[in-house]
């Protein structure tokens, strides 16, 4: 590996906010992101030359935000494809990668700092080929590269800054770095001319040493199977959550800190079957400590995308779809599992934020909010008391900052240069209303109306940039989270988006062979899907068929794991690789199951296993769900808690699991409330299918023919319920359901 110097990680990334609050001020304030003009037309784009002409770059023709952003930058970026490679090899030039995402606060500080300034440019245009790459809509680059990043550095993060030969191997890999070096952080300045030179004395050692990373990755996708005991499994991931669990502030290790919400999934289902108080307290503590926080959005809902503190009161301020889906799923299954409606609130107040802000009129949603707005991240989201008195009035105002914690000088350490604050709460509503010797709906009503007019007086500010790309998978998420929560919330309303949003993709983001695309944009759909797509994807319509009963879903369902399984399958090993068989060929196949902000193809694919092979009845799938845990069997064994949604699956086999099949009238009342008890309490192992009485063979026999034979007693909706692989005897009261279905043992 050619080593010209380390970098830091780069603030945007998961790993990297460890470099502090001086660098991140300096950057805020010195380094503002670019205010950027209006892109031209459509059809001034397409008159454009093949290298966008004097005042744009090639980028100008992709459809990513991310894209389209560098798309006056002086530096004559290529998208990633072949054109760029060959260039390359063509002119004996290195490729200088870089990889991001449109409302990464840091891509947009690397992008004012050099690659908008024209002597960084020259020298890029000069020694190298530079190819941007959306790493939202190309996870696979993205994670190839990210692995040669933290392996060589320590750390990752984005914007990526990766050196290619013009075979695609890497030889350099960085985060972010700045025009001038400084601090001792290696500038571009200095950067770019010592690569260029090195390679053109010594190419060959640029070779070798892209030879010897290309080995090292393809070392690192090999597997570690093997045989494992579900049960052992899951007690280790308890114990390793234990011992990462941060008592005091909630959420596990340190600063920064990330939701994580299919951990605290994990959890709860670890306390509903060994009865554990621990888990169940872990997770109160931490979904309370996050929806008190301030990153939690108090004024206009939803979650920020972590905390850079460890008390969840600073976040970084950008909000990412797919938290909002799997918060969500988090807080509805908090509320089926307490019945306490703290978390019911949470959950509604962020589907509102979801359907008013980030769903388009299509159907789908959008993928992400900025964390900047006019050059500052968080600028949007903090308040002066000034700001505060003028919105509110006196006295309001000081019932609102005495409640949120509010201070003169700025409540949180960046904040104080400009007096600015982060609204949170230092205790739950009925505490504070104790506190302060009123009720606590007084004391609500106060604080909603105070809300509401902090909400509108903030509609007027600059807004964040929304990064309006729809993806498959963080959509599949979102379905998934809003089907639950119709289910257990009694919302049709969420149901209705739910399903409008599975009609768009099903309908727009499927090519008449039945695969699936990764991104729409601006009414174009493209880029091949990738296993995330078609898992997240079945997540959601399994939960879609539950809400809705439409076979449909699960027919659909049935068919893209078909397709996933052809198409991604590891027919030797077992799992799934991300990329297509008759895809893209990239310098190595990743395959990855460790779940990180975003679950795993894999994790989330063995889930949906194990559902379908309740739901069908049909053991193929049950023993492709056991071939997927088995690739992953060593890491599996030997750190669990990385792998949070597989262990909802194992969960799931370990037991007590259901199968309740209801029959009857679609829409009669007692099928309603027979359906409604099955989502009133927390009873996570479990589907359900609805076999309708009003014919012979509907078409769920044909899915699970186990349902051929069973109709309704006496014309009155009936439940059959198995458990564990054992069918109790039909019954017409929902009472005796839910008895077969509460009671513990195996």
């Amino acid at each position: 590996m050619l080593r010209l110097e380390s970098t830091a990680t780069s603030p945007c990334a998961p790993w990297g906010v460890w470099l502090g609050f001086f660098v991140l001020v300096v950057a805020q304030h010195a380094c503002p992101a670019p205010q950027r003009a209006p892109l031209p037309s459509a059809e001034e784009i397409a008159v454009l030359p093949a290298d966008g002409g004097p005042m744009f770059n090639r980028l100008i023709f992709e459809h990513s935000p991310y894209l389209l952003q560098h798309a006056r930058n002086p530096v004559d970026w290529y998208p990633w494809g072949d054109e760029a490679f060959e260039k390359a090899r063509a002119e004996g030039k290195l490729v200088f990668l870089s990889v991001g995402y449109a409302t990464c606060h840091w891509c947009h500080v690397m992008e004012h700092e050099s690659f908008e300034d024209e002597e960084v440019a020259a020298l890029m245009n000069e020694g190298f080929v530079s190819v941007k790459v959306d790493r939202e809509e190309r996870p696979d680059i993205d994670e190839i590269y990210m692995t040669v990043t933290q392996a060589m550095t320590g750390s990752g993060g984005w914007p990526m800054t990766v050196i290619l030969t013009p075979d695609r191997k890497p030889v350099f890999a960085g985060t972010y770095f700045p025009k001038t070096s400084q601090f001792g952080r290696t500038g571009m300045l200095e950067l770019l001319p010592r690569l260029t030179e090195s390679y053109a004395a010594e190419p060959e050692k640029f070779v070798e040493a892209g030879v010897g990373i290309t080995e090292f990755l393809k070392a690192q996708g090999s597997q570690s199977s093997g045989d494992f005991d579900a049960e052992v499994v899951l007690s280790q991931a308890f114990r390793q959550h234990v011992n990462t669990f941060d008592s005091a502030e909630g959420g596990f290790g340190a600063a920064p800190k990330f939701p994580t919400p299919h951990r605290l999934m994990y959890l709860l289902r670890y306390w509903k079957r060994t009865g554990d108080t621990q888990a169940l307290a872990m997770v109160e503590k931490t979904l309370t400590a996050m929806r008190l926080g301030g990153i939690y959005d108090h004024v206009g809902f939803g979650f920020h995308r972590y905390s850079v503190d460890g008390e969840w009161k600073v976040p970084h301020f950008e909000k990412m779809l797919y938290d909002q889906a799997l918060l969500t799923m988090a807080y509805v299954e908090a509320y089926q599992a307490t019945g306490d409606s703290f978390y019911a609130d949470t959950a509604q107040e962020i589907i509102q934020y979801v359907l008013s802000v980030m769903t388009s009129p299509t159907g789908g949603f959008y993928s992400a909010e900025d964390a900047d707005s006019e050059g500052e991240e968080g600028k949007y989201y903090v308040w002066t008391q000034a700001e505060l008195v003028d919105a509110l009035g006196e006295e309001a105002a000081e019932t609102y900052a005495a409640v949120y914690q509010f201070a003169p000088e700025g409540n949180w350490e960046e904040g104080k240069a400009h007096q600015t604050n982060i609204p949170h709460l230092q205790a739950r509503l009925d505490a504070v209303a104790a506190d302060r010797g009123v009720s606590v709906e007084v004391l609500r009503g106060d604080l909603e109306k105070a809300r509401l007019a902090l909400f509108m007086a903030r509609e007027k500010r600059v807004h964040p940039f929304k990064d309006d790309k729809i993806l498959t998978d963080w959509n599949g998420l979102m379905i998934a989270a809003l089907a639950k929560a119709s289910l257990a919330l009694e919302n049709s309303g969420y149901r209705m988006a739910a399903t409008k949003a599975a009609d768009f993709i099903l309908e727009t983001l499927r090519s008449p062979d039945g695969r699936l695309m990764h991104r729409y944009r601006a009414g174009h759909a493209g880029l091949p899907a990738q296993q995330e797509d078609y898992a997240f994807l079945i997540w959601g319509l399994l939960e879609l068929y539950e809400a809705t009963f439409d076979v449909g879903y699960l027919e659909a369902a049935v068919e893209l794991n078909e397709t996933m399984t052809t198409h991604y399958a590891d027919v030797l090993h077992g799992g799934f690789y991300m990329t297509a068989n008759d895809g893209e060929e990239l310098l190595v196949r990743p395959k990855t199951a460790y779940d990180g902000a975003i679950p795993s193809g894999n994790s989330v694919a063995f889930y949906n296993l194990i559902r379908l092979s309740r739901l069908t009845g049909n053991p193929r799938f049950s023993a492709q769900a056991e071939g997927t845990a088995r690739a992953f069997g060593g890491p599996l064994g030997n750190s669990p808690s990385n792998f949070a949604v597989m262990l909802l699956g194992l969960d799931f086999v370990v037991g007590p699991s259901h199968e309740v099949v209801l029959v009857g009238e679609h829409q009669a009342v007692d099928i309603r409330v027979m359906r409604a008890a099955l989502y009133d309490t927390f009873i996570p192992n479990k589907v359900v299918l609805f076999r309708p009485d009003d014919s012979e063979a509907p078409p769920i026999t044909e899915l699970a023919t186990y349902t051929l034979p069973q109709r309704s007693l006496d014309g009155k909706a009936t439940a059959y319920v198995c458990k564990n692989f054992v069918c109790s005897a039909p019954t017409t009261e929902t009472k005796k359901m839910m008895t077969l279905l509460e009671s513990t043992e195996k």
